[in-house]
């Protein structure tokens, strides 16, 4: 377990409570709820020397049907949270996060908590790889219903690939099959087709599809089963815990201040039993949580 408090320490600058600096700390990653840990999964085993703070904000989630306001006031305090525990890096692993609030987060509110400190997020990292993927310059997102209404991975796409004709799909029921374990449920299939479907339909020289959501991966088997040959299915863990290797060898100066010790502490704003059971659908192994309030 790591220490709660991270050596944070706290002064009072023009009226508002600011970050002052402190010892190294571990890298938090922060989710609406579970998916988050398949992407902290991916993370652990390409970087295992690494702490890590994991945070679930499972009371309040989910996420995807928040308007923009909610979703940035609850991601920064979660954000600021993890500052407290000493975090000097935080990984948003949760696409609406990203979508909503990573943006505002990191233009306003970071250069008034600590403009050393950085948060970063998962849709970038994604969208990346997407050029060397796609033959026909046709992809397309399957994500929950904030993501695609917010188009940030169309915002994204564009900037990096102009070229690219970008398509999205809200699949509302994907999140609840896997966080109620009905993921390899005969129940499944009907609504993983139906989303897929739905997508295809839309443009049917599509031959790329990002999973846009944390909580995707859990359904793999079944989305492979239902999308077409020929077509890429783009996940997110590997991506993501390769562009944070990377951005710790560009940034030395943070890596510096994330401290190595292999560890990782989990968070919930929920209950710390039904967070560890479910927690062991994506992770494999017994955990053990303690709980916050954000």
């Amino acid at each position: 377990m790591l220490p709660l408090n991270g050596g944070t320490g706290f002064s009072i600058m023009n009226g508002m409570q600011q970050l002052l600096p402190s010892l190294p700390g571990p890298i938090g990653v922060f989710d609406s709820g579970y998916g988050g840990l398949t992407i902290l999964n991916e993370i652990r085993t390409r970087l295992p020397q690494y702490d890590f703070i994991y945070l679930g904000d499972n009371a309040r989630t989910p996420y995807g049907t928040r308007s923009f306001d909610i979703v940035y006031e609850f991601t920064l305090q979660a954000v600021r949270k993890l500052f407290e525990l000493g975090c000097h890096l935080v990984i948003l692993a949760c696409n609406t996060a990203s979508a909503k609030a990573l943006r505002s987060i990191q233009m306003h509110d970071l250069p008034k908590l600590d403009p050393a400190r950085r948060v970063l997020g998962v849709i970038r990292p994604t969208v990346e790889c997407i050029g060397d993927l796609t033959r026909t310059r046709h992809i397309g997102i399957l994500g929950t219903s904030g993501t695609i209404r917010s188009e940030s991975y169309v915002m994204e796409v564009r900037k990096l690939f102009p070229d690219i004709e970008v398509h999205g799909q809200a699949c509302p029921m994907w999140v609840p099959l896997v966080e109620y374990n009905e993921a390899a449920g005969e129940g499944a299939d009907y609504f993983i087709q139906k989303y897929i479907h739905a997508l295809l339909e839309q443009d049917e020289r599509i031959d790329t599809v990002i999973l846009g959501c944390t909580h995707y991966p859990l359904l793999l088997p079944k989305i492979k089963k239902y999308m077409p040959d020929g077509i890429s299915i783009v996940s997110q863990g590997e991506l993501v815990a390769r562009s944070l290797e990377d951005y710790l060898a560009r940034h030395p100066e943070m890596e510096a201040r994330c401290t190595r010790h292999g560890q990782c502490t989990y968070f919930t704003t929920e209950s710390e039993e039904k967070f560890a059971e479910s927690a062991s659908t994506f992770l494999n192994q017994t955990i053990q949580v303690n709980h916050l309030d954000l």
